[in-house]
């Protein structure tokens, strides 16, 4: 009996010491890289885009979209109307949208880039009450050239207001609202945003960077491959109209699809006000499919308050 008893405590001990080295490993080691590394201008873009967190939040308990920024291609000053030398790129947090992690939390940008952005950029002046407008800039620190965040309302006069007047719908993404969307629909239980060092190179791109996730939240790397990989889809394919056929009825463009139809995000109505009738574009899509048509029913475009607008905006802006 005793000899079995010490044998149970050196067992335990054993597994004790075990588990905790792998969480050792697994927990601990890899935050001490992630505390040292440096937000790249794909860490800028990517946190910059999607906003504070794309999970469950108080401010979108429903996951609908809600508290996000937009992207805006901004060709003219938004204060002077003056064509810009060159466009620019900006992220619009409207009044009461929450700010992004590496305003609200500047460590997670990394040495220098955080230095940048305080002194530069000036992003301690944003203010979520009032809303802010942001964009990636470059600088100078300790000899190397760095992307940091600018605070463009603070050092430009840049307002979310003076610069939605100005946009043109076709240059505004939802990129916020669809990750809300991929993440809400379930997409990475199919679909990884992480590339292997494997033969992925040759087939979905470079495998990203430790300092391209900096500030996200939640990454969505996804846990199983039973679809291809995203992280590049956009530089893929950044047809907005194949995506469209694909969201509304993946079996339109590859017939053997296990993807289920998101043609519900389209909401009630198209493009243009009309009730969009899913009984009746499925019935002629049945016809099609047995041979009976001999082209498949148009897919409807979509309202710009859609919230397949958002999704198809944030897969295309994977690249």
């Amino acid at each position: 009996m005793s000899v079995n008893f010490r044998e149970y405590k050196i067992g335990a001990r054993m597994f004790g010491l075990a588990l905790g080295g792998s969480m050792l490993i697994t927990l601990l080691l890899p935050s001490f890289d992630i505390a040292a590394s440096v937000s790249t201008d794909v860490a800028l873009d990517k946190q910059l885009s999607a906003g504070w967190d794309s999970g469950w939040q108080l401010g979108d308990p429903l996951l609908k979209g809600h508290n996000k920024p937009v992207k805006v291609l901004v060709k003219n000053d938004p204060l002077t109307g003056v064509a810009l030398a060159q466009a620019e790129t900006v992220y619009v947090y409207p009044a009461g949208t929450s700010l992004p992690n590496g305003v609200t939390h500047s460590d997670n940008l990394g040495a220098g880039v955080k230095d940048l952005s305080l002194e530069k950029g000036k992003i301690k002046d944003a203010k979520k009450e009032s809303g802010a407008v942001f964009l990636i800039n470059h600088g100078a620190f300790n000899g190397n050239n760095l992307p940091y965040v600018e605070n463009a309302t603070a050092t430009k006069g840049w307002t979310p207001d003076a610069v939605m007047a100005k946009a043109d719908d076709a240059n505004v993404s939802h990129v916020g609202s669809g990750k809300t969307m991929f993440v809400r629909e379930g997409c990475w239980w199919c679909h990884t945003l992480l590339p292997e060092q494997t033969q992925d190179w040759q087939a979905f791109g470079t495998p990203p960077m430790l300092g391209d996730f900096n500030g996200e939240s939640p990454t969505a790397f996804g846990s199983d491959r039973k679809a291809p990989d995203l992280l590049h889809v956009g530089s893929r394919n950044s047809s907005k109209e194949w995506m469209m056929l694909h969201f509304f009825n993946p079996r339109l463009v590859q017939p053997h699809s296990i993807m289920p139809r998101f043609d519900y995000l389209w909401g009630e109505v198209d493009a243009n006000g009309k009730k969009i009738d899913f009984d009746k574009w499925r019935a002629e899509y049945n016809e099609y499919h047995e041979g009976k048509r001999v082209a498949a029913p148009e897919v409807p475009m979509y309202a710009k308050d859609s919230e397949i607008r958002g999704l198809i905006d944030f897969v295309l802006s994977l690249k």
